[in-house]
């Protein structure tokens, strides 16, 4: 069912158009993801749908009485109301039904006249069945459980809605727009200020939804999981692709080179045609010439065709390290009661890329600190390898002083080699050029202010890149370059990022604190969801019964892993008997085996042979199922060899 349409709708502003003549319709069950670069226009456009701004010309339609619902930036909540109260009032239509629903009941009760005992009879019924539609009658409920799933907690809920942080009221912000099934949600990044349980939980909530859906959102993960459709927001005009964020990705470069090849075969046709003209516009073929000038004047050329695409980013050749970075041994942090993080042992190998997860104030920069001896270990063993020379990029950028230059913030103190040349090839390969590099650094954009800082790192000779949250300031195609920019990198990497597409992407093994523990997983983050998975379904199976990580918090997945040491009767086997590492032998091949088969999907190739694709396909389908059996199998045997 169509819900909402926009024809032929422009804005720009100080006769600049941010976009023109923009088409597009959403249709029921359509969940779509809305991208494009930063200042494209895409809170506007979302504004404009809304009704709280005005297009310069077209039409946004609402139909067959389809109502919006739009994620507010800023929350006001009236004094005196409680978080609960301020939740459920998503319902206010609904609770006024409700009101109505119990005067019609109360008239009807005492009511003696025939024909308006009959009248409040047929109101009543008609109430009651919309009251139902709407499960009008488990309000309370729906309201609780969206508030829990957004990591509210029961305590919270009587307390004044004004007394929370910032990111706590968007929180609510969204519960209302959740609570109120509004047919067309506009959803402007709604997983900001949210850890990762609670974007699952959204995601997961989000995916289950029959209503229509527009979401801007930097979270290429979420989107991944929560689209179905994507709109691109490119040179003022919006491209429609169906699918997933990754099917999107695929499907738009598929069409930039297929264009790309259109353009080139239309221009290399033109120039032999204005070639020929060029030597026979006289003579015997100079008919021939003018009818081919004819020709070619009637032809619709066709302009070279553009992608979004981020700045360029490269980093330079690094000095080798040994072969081991970091070496550690039963690492422990307490403060006090608190307990950080305790028994986390593992190496970094010499050019792999170590990404660290977890939720705020866990301990991911205290880490961090401790690796590069700013602070010491409560406990346990950090030994560093040789010839390790370490550049750490902080969330803040601190590596960078505001009131300077571009180029002079990043030229290296008192070094005679380089130039001013040298120092704009190095700034113009993280995409900083021309006039920029003279701007200060205070008044860069946030994703510029990043760039120049990992050209700063860069510029310093660092073999080991420490990042801090390094996606924080980027857009979705600078995050791209970036991730492109780590693989080729010859050095060695550990970057602690919430950005679970980036680390996907990114990390060569990873180190994840949850619910109190940490864990090293020998992967990427679809290893450690893999992983995660495979436990739940294990807990359930087994009623509840606590996982291997509960019981030693400081274990190691996707590798070797120390004995539970466990004294309780061990259940019976799932798996027949296996020694660990034969286990993550066949773990390692078959990862082997499913990053061959996704690295074929990248290619246009594999797509242009029917069958080759669902063969590959299948075959990635097959590895990955054979991939969460042998986790099972892995866990099992950790647990019960004795």
């Amino acid at each position: 069912m169509l819900l909402l349409s926009c024809t032929n709708v422009s804005r720009g502003y100080d006769a600049t158009p941010l976009f023109e003549d923009v088409e597009f319709e959403i249709h029921a069950g359509e969940r779509v993801g809305f991208v494009g670069p930063n200042g494209a226009g895409k809170t506007t456009l979302l504004r404009i749908l809304a009704g709280l701004d005005e297009p310069d010309s077209g039409k946004v339609t609402l139909h067959a009485g389809a109502r919006f619902g739009l994620l507010q930036q800023v929350a006001e909540f009236p004094t005196g109301r409680t978080l609960f109260e301020e939740a459920k009032s998503a319902f206010d239509e609904l609770l006024a039904t409700q009101r109505e629903f119990e005067r019609v009941a109360e008239k009807l009760a005492t009511s003696t006249d025939e024909t308006q005992h009959k009248q409040l009879s047929a109101t009543f019924d008609r109430l009651t069945e919309l009251l139902r539609h709407h499960d009008a009658f488990e309000l309370d409920h729906k309201v609780e459980g969206v508030l829990a799933g957004l990591g509210f907690k029961a305590s919270d809920f009587r307390r004044d809605a004004n007394t929370f942080s910032g990111g706590q009221q968007r929180r609510l912000l969204l519960a209302k727009v959740l609570l109120s099934a509004p047919d067309v949600m506009l959803l402007d990044e709604p997983s900001n200020h949210l850890d990762i349980d609670t974007t699952r939980w959204l995601e997961n909530y989000l995916s289950q939804q029959p209503e229509g859906m527009l979401v801007v959102s930097h979270d290429r993960y979420f989107l991944d999981k929560v689209t179905n459709k994507t709109f691109e927001l490119h040179q003022r005009k919006i491209t429609s692709y169906p699918g997933s964020f990754k099917q999107y990705v695929r499907l738009r470069d598929e069409k930039y080179e297929r264009e790309l090849k259109e353009f080139e075969s239309q221009k290399e046709y033109i120039e032999k045609q204005e070639e020929f003209i060029r030597r026979a516009h006289y003579g015997q073929l100079a008919k021939q010439a003018q009818s081919r000038v004819k020709a070619l004047d009637k032809i619709d050329r066709i302009e070279k065709p553009t992608k979004v695409s981020g700045p360029h980013i490269a980093f330079s050749e690094v000095a080798r390290s040994g072969d081991i970075v970091f070496h550690t041994e039963d690492l422990t942090k307490r403060y006090g009661e608190k307990k950080l993080f305790e028994n986390l042992s593992f190496d970094l190998p010499r050019g792999k890329r170590l990404g660290i997860m977890g939720a705020n104030g866990c301990g991911k920069t205290t880490l961090l600190r401790i690796l590069l001896g700013d602070e010491e270990p409560t406990s346990g063993l950090v030994q560093r390898g040789h010839l390790v020379f370490p550049g750490y990029l902080d969330q803040h950028l601190a590596i960078l002083e505001p009131e300077k230059s571009v180029m002079r913030a990043v030229w290296p103190d008192d070094d005679p080699q380089h130039t001013e040349q040298k120092m704009r090839d190095l700034l113009g390969s993280f995409g900083l050029h021309g006039e920029i590099v003279e701007h200060t650094i205070k008044s860069l954009s946030g994703g510029e202010r990043s760039r120049a800082a990992l050209a700063k790192l860069t510029v310093n000779g660092a073999n080991l890149l420490i990042l801090d949250e390094p996606t924080n300031h980027l857009d979705i195609w600078a995050c791209d370059s970036l991730e492109q920019a780590l693989k080729d990198y010859e050095g060695t990497c550990i970057v602690v990022s919430h950005d679970r597409y980036f680390l996907n992407r990114v990390a060569d093994l990873m180190i994840v604190f949850a619910d109190g523990t940490t864990e090293v997983v020998y992967g990427n983050y679809d290893t450690y969801e893999l992983l995660r998975n495979a436990r739940e379904q294990a807990a359930k199976a087994s009623g509840g019964r606590k996982s291997t990580e509960e019981a030693n918090p400081g274990r190691k997945s996707g590798g070797v892993a120390p004995a539970t040491g466990d004294a309780k009767a061990k259940p019976k086997r799932k798996f027949p008997y296996r020694k660990v590492p034969d286990i993550e032998a066949d773990i390692a091949k078959t990862e082997k085996k499913i990053a061959t088969h996704e690295a074929a999907l990248q290619t246009p190739d594999v797509y242009k042979d029917a069958t080759r694709l669902r063969d590959t396909m299948t075959d990635l389908e097959k590895s990955k199922d054979a991939l969460a059996l042998l986790y099972q199998h892995w866990e099992e045997a950790v647990e019960l060899n004795g």
